[in-house]
């Protein structure tokens, strides 16, 4: 968890929340109850979404409809951006030249130039741009990577989010499907901790899709695998599907094997009844941890390992967390190379994923 060593401010840090929908309206309670941000206002192109997030906070903010407007009048320090992944590269440029620091939900962009020019620009103004790679501030996460990285080498790594979705979730999965695949959209946060796991280079990917639905237009996809490999020999693969016709059947998966041992990301049966609950995709509950070795009568030398997860931070408590680091890099002035090419890196294989998918090849990365 990030500490700060500046409070009380005297100044906070004014605040414009861009889209309120379900992480928006997270990141604002993060704000609203943050000592480091101000909300300076609500922006949201429906009226609903707005009003229900600022009566949810206490009715106490400016709302606005039209980014633009919202920007020249509310006159931010920084912005919070949680819209549809086709709006981010504008919007988060549009804040960056008005001087703005940005927290930018994932993915960064929808192509690797867009991704590119944002951070050349966050860089060239001297300004703060943050990801939401809402994993990298998790704490049991961070431990399964250490465990992973305990496991010896080459690596094979097991993940999947499948979302079995309907009502206004499936609403909201088609309109982002609308510019990119589920392994797109989810796949950055999977990629990222395979590339943290390894430490390795990625060298190719290959990937398969489905289009199980005719409420999506023809060339998109509603359920994805891929496939990495990385220089040391690694191989991971991580899957995503969503719609009512998804199987709520080993819908979180996670899981990482090496030859010493593996580690499983062990959730509670009751955590896994919903794949639709936001909090289920990053709850842990425990992390099984198993090691190959054998004693001299070939049975295993030791018994399984259950790490307790017990006392993790839910979904609101954990965007508390990405708030507090970018308040940290922005007061703190901290350099954020390494952050930037975490988001570049796993945007990279999962763009490569979705272009092996449509052409039906292999795409070696650089």
């Amino acid at each position: 968890m990030i500490r700060l060593s500046f409070f009380p401010m005297s100044s906070p840090i004014r605040v414009l929340v861009v889209g309120c929908g379900h992480m928006g309206a997270s990141h604002a309670l993060a704000y609203h109850q943050s000592p480091f941000f101000q909300i300076c206002g609500l922006v949201s192109r429906t009226e609903e979404s707005r009003s229900r997030l600022n009566e949810q906070l206490g009715g106490c903010y400016a709302l606005f409809s039209d980014y633009a407007t919202a920007l020249a009048e509310a006159k931010p320090d920084a912005v919070c951006i949680s819209t549809y992944p086709d709006t981010h590269a504008a919007y988060a440029e549009a804040a960056l030249r008005a001087g703005c620091h940005v927290f930018l939900e994932k993915p960064l962009a929808t192509t690797l130039a867009d991704a590119e020019r944002l951070i050349a620009l966050a860089r060239e103004r001297g300004l703060k741009l943050a990801v939401g790679y809402i994993l990298q501030q998790h704490p049991a996460w961070t431990r399964f990577v250490e465990e992973a990285r305990k496991l010896g080498k080459p690596l094979v790594m097991r993940m999947n989010l499948n979302q079995q979705s309907s009502g206004a979730e499936w609403q909201t999965h088609k309109a982002i499907m609308a510019s990119m695949s589920p392994i797109v959209d989810c796949g950055v946060h999977y990629v990222e901790v395979m590339c943290r796991m390894t430490q390795s280079r990625p060298v190719r990917v290959h990937a398969i899709g489905a289009r199980l639905t005719e409420e999506l237009p023809a060339g998109h996809v509603n359920y994805g695998q891929l496939q990495v490999t990385f220089e040391d020999g690694s191989v991971g693969w991580y899957e995503a599907g969503w719609g009512p016709m998804m199987s709520q059947t080993a819908f979180f998966v996670k899981d990482v094997i090496g030859p010493l041992g593996c580690a499983s990301i062990a959730a509670a049966s009751s955590t896994l009844k919903d794949s639709a609950d936001v909090n289920s995709h990053t709850k842990t509950d425990s992390i099984l941890v198993h090691r190959a070795a054998l004693d001299p009568n070939g049975r295993f030398a030791e018994k399984d390992q259950v790490l307790s997860m017990t006392d993790e931070p839910d979904h609101d408590g954990l965007c508390a967390r990405e708030q507090a680091f970018f308040a940290d890099a922005i007061l703190e002035n901290r350099d954020l190379t390494a952050h930037w090419d975490s988001a570049i890196g796993s945007l990279r294989i999962v763009l490569a994923a979705d272009e092996s998918m449509r052409s039906g090849k292999v795409v070696e990365l650089p």
